[in-house]
């Protein structure tokens, strides 16, 4: 058993270890406000006739913008610095995540929440370059670890307030940006510009590029990011679909049946930081592997415990998603280049949330049900998973290997 006091005191640069965790809810919030309020939305704007489709896209117009505007944003990152970037990012984000409040119609709404997703584009980036800028390589997996812990736990408690905010005023979701505030402050107390150091020491003067982007791992990285997203999102967008087909039709009780298994993201979060000092290409491995057994269990259950059960393993693999993922990529690039990889990083996985849906269209159609796309999806994860074992063992032989000669 691990012991959790001695491993907080264990965690350099605790202020700004919080400042950039809390930092990083921002952008998720995008996603995790909005859902409970969609009903209360559509039942305001009720005289719009196209409310039922313009209000679940306002969840997603933010991630368009990112997915677009999240590699210039690296650049200006490498180019002018972390943290005022980083301040202005956060204070544009609460003007155009509460102007909502002020505006009348959707479309107005539409076009200021495209704005939001400019700001949590800078946000996402520089707070990623930062865990990479603090803290060497332990110290990265280490706040990633409680990133991952902390953030279902905000995401819940934002989803249960929404909820209870929305029945009292319409426009209440929009509230929730103003946390922001509170968030910019800290920053201003706390956060400082770092240079490339060694030992995950920091200080206050920028790196000059001695090389040229790295092109092929910014690719690799990108790729791998927008494969795993890709599948990541299957079941967070369409898992009520899955549901229905084994006759799970009202949303409370969908609810009920994921709520426990959901709680096993945290069981996936604790799963990364135990495979942390292993070889990516073997973590990467064990991600894509549950995530793929996960959503294929889905794709064959008959019965919605039988389902329940697959979410279980889904979970877990989503719990070690964007850690796994981040630590990888923070490994494949120097001070110089890395808030351009967190720029495009940022890019693949959002352009995937936007893609998902298409994907998991086109195997239902195909496949005719939605279970045959979530087992289509599995077994390409499985593969990926063996992809990534065969790897993990080639990478532990060749030293083997080489010694021996």
């Amino acid at each position: 058993m691990w012991n959790l006091t001695a491993y907080w005191r264990g965690l350099p640069l605790k202020p700004q270890g919080i400042v950039v965790v809390l930092a990083g809810f921002l952008p998720m919030l995008a996603i995790v406000a909005m859902g409970p309020a969609v009903p209360t939305l559509i039942a305001h704007f009720a005289h719009d006739p196209d409310a039922r489709a313009q209000v679940p896209a306002l969840i997603g117009a933010p991630g368009l913008t990112m997915a677009i505007l999240a590699p210039f944003s690296g650049l200006l990152v490498d180019k002018f610095g972390r943290r005022q970037l980083l301040l202005a990012a956060t204070a544009f984000y609460a003007v155009f995540g509460t102007v909502p409040l002020l505006l009348e119609t959707l479309d107005q709404i539409y076009v200021s929440r495209l704005l939001l997703g400019i700001s949590e584009a800078v946000i996402l980036t520089v707070v990623n370059t930062l865990i990479a800028d603090y803290w060497d390589d332990k110290g990265r997996k280490n706040w990633l670890f409680l990133q991952s812990l902390v953030g279902p736990v905000f995401g819940g408690l934002v989803g249960l307030s929404v909820g209870e905010a929305s029945k009292l005023q319409w426009s209440a979701v929009f509230f929730v940006y103003l946390a922001a505030i509170p968030i910019w402050a800290a920053m201003m107390i706390w956060l400082f510009e770092p240079k490339k150091a060694e030992g995950g020491e920091a200080s206050a003067a920028l790196a000059v590029p001695k090389t040229g982007f790295p092109w092929w791992s910014a690719a690799i990285t990108a790729l791998v990011t927008f494969f795993a997203a890709m599948l990541y999102y299957v079941f967070i967008i369409n898992g009520a679909l899955a549901f229905a087909e084994v006759g799970v039709t009202e949303p409370d009780r969908y609810a009920q049946l994921i709520v426990v298994p959901t709680l096993f993201f945290l069981v996936g979060a604790v799963l990364f930081r135990i495979l942390a000092n292993r070889s990516y290409a073997l973590q990467l491995g064990v991600f894509f592997a549950l995530l793929g057994a996960g959503l294929a269990a889905i794709g064959l259950a008959e019965t919605p415990s039988a389902m329940a059960a697959g979410v279980i393993v889904q979970q877990m693999a989503a719990g070690m998603a964007v850690p796994t993922l981040l630590a990888w990529t923070h490994s494949k690039f120097d001070f110089a280049h890395r808030g351009r990889a967190m720029g495009i990083w940022t890019a693949a996985f959002f352009l995937a949330q936007s893609q998902s849906p298409r994907l998991v269209h086109l195997l239902d159609q195909s496949t005719g049900s939605m279970q045959g796309a979530f087992l289509t999806a599995g077994l390409v994860g499985i593969v990926a998973g063996a992809v990534g074992a065969v790897i993990a063992l080639a990478l532990r032989k060749l030293p083997q290997a080489i010694a021996s000669e």
